[in-house]
């Protein structure tokens, strides 16, 4: 299966499990290859010749009337067409640009110079304007990998644009450009009060500045669906990103640009769709209230203030079974949990006793069955400096230590 590459290869290429930039995952078995990144496209070719036939009207013939060979009149009526979806689009469409990823090429020029060239676009949003500058969220797969960023303004203006911060976990990024020419920024809705079926629309660059600005329109079709991320291209599920799910279109380019609802507001931040051939209208949206906190820690520290271990993990269930009972000394019935495949000294997990070979199984009294519940607990349910209790096995025996979580890299 065929699906649309982000922009760091510049390049539609076939999935053979190639590492490229940032790719959201499949789901897991049938699903793998389905989910793909859409709001980053690669550039067009050198002769920028569109894969469309477009036939112009300006020399269509008038028609006539064969009886009197009188050519007929024809009146063009103007018609001031206003509803709340155009002035949802009037209010937010002009803060929703296109964002340029330029890479450094592999070959040097004949003057030795290095070269660098536009490796693929996608859409953002100027959701803030501060001073003498201006901010714009983005995705992290629309921006990895960049030499160098520009952002484009809705009537073509290039800004240059600086990267404050990236985060690969939730594929969010925030750019900062001069607010000289900026003059709407977007407004913030709450994702939390969306409704089955509520209508929204999604505005980006679909196939990047042919089509920039694009509007399309259509409902909230799912709420807090849970979609499996493998971060690092290993065909292991780490993480699992809690989208929006909606049928109005999006395609490649609409990365990092705006799901809006019928006020005008920013409730979600275009992302990823569905692309299997039997599969029409699921695209996916982060949703703004769980986006906002992410922006704020990009805009201000550069990275995401996450709670910090500092253990390096493996869920039990993808050891083979020999392993569990040999090496990590589990009880037969405890088919479960993370293992500890290595403690960072002095770390967290370190000062609280844990070890290598050590079995997590639960977190202040939660049941942990895999990786991706330990990360959620920690990320979503836990603050830097709060305790927390772990309980594990080590040597085929159930102990209990308590770590105070502090802030450092992720795990």
């Amino acid at each position: 299966m065929g699906y649309y590459d982000d922009h760091s290869q510049g390049r539609y290429r076939e999935q053979k499990g190639k590492k490229g930039g940032f790719f959201l995952a499949s789901f897991v078995g049938a699903m793998i290859g389905a989910i793909v990144v859409i709001l980053a496209i690669p550039t067009l070719s050198k002769q920028g010749v569109l894969p469309y036939k477009l036939e112009s009207a300006q020399n269509l013939p008038a028609e006539t009337d064969n009886n009197n060979n009188q050519q007929n009149v024809i009146k063009q009526i103007s018609y001031d067409v206003t509803t709340n979806t155009t002035k949802a689009v009037d209010k937010t469409g002009e803060a929703v640009v296109g964002i340029n990823n330029i890479q450094a090429t592999s070959f040097w020029s004949d003057n030795g110079n290095g070269s660098e060239q536009e490796a693929g676009t996608g859409s953002g949003v100027i959701y803030k304007k501060e001073g003498n500058q201006a901010f714009v969220v983005t995705n992290h797969h629309v921006v990895e990998g960049a030499a160098k960023l520009e952002v484009t303004l809705s009537d073509g203006t290039k800004i240059p644009a600086k990267l404050l911060g990236s985060d690969i976990w939730t594929d969010l990024a925030v750019l900062q450009i001069d607010a000289g020419q900026i003059k709407k920024i977007a407004e913030f809705g709450n994702s939390d009060s969306l409704k089955m079926g509520e209508p929204v629309i999604a505005i980006g660059n679909p196939l990047g500045a042919t089509f920039s600005g694009s509007v399309t329109q259509g409902i909230i079709s799912g709420l807090k669906r849970t979609i499996p991320v493998d971060i690092n291209q290993d065909g292991i599920v780490d993480w699992q990103s809690e989208v929006l799910q909606t049928d109005a279109a999006i395609n490649p380019g609409n990365s990092g640009g705006a799901l809006i609802n019928m006020a005008g507001q920013v409730i979600g931040i275009n992302s990823m769709k569905i692309a299997q051939n039997a599969v029409e209208g699921i695209g996916l949206s982060i949703p703004i209230n769980s986006a906002k906190p992410i922006i704020n820690d990009l805009e201000q520290f550069g990275s995401v203030k996450r709670p910090y271990m500092g253990v390096d993990l493996k869920s039990v269930s993808e050891i083979p079974a020999y392993y569990q009972q040999e090496a990590l000394k589990l009880p037969r019935n405890v088919n479960y949990g993370v293992a500890l495949r290595q403690v960072v000294p002095n770390s967290p997990a370190s000062q609280a006793g844990l070890k290598e070979l050590d079995v997590i199984v639960e977190m202040d009294g939660q049941k942990i069955n895999d990786v991706i519940d330990l990360r959620k607990h920690l990320y979503q349910k836990k603050k830097i400096g709060e305790q927390m209790k772990v309980k594990f096995y080590r040597a085929g025996k159930l102990q209990e230590t308590t770590l105070r979580l502090s802030a450092e890299k992720l795990q």
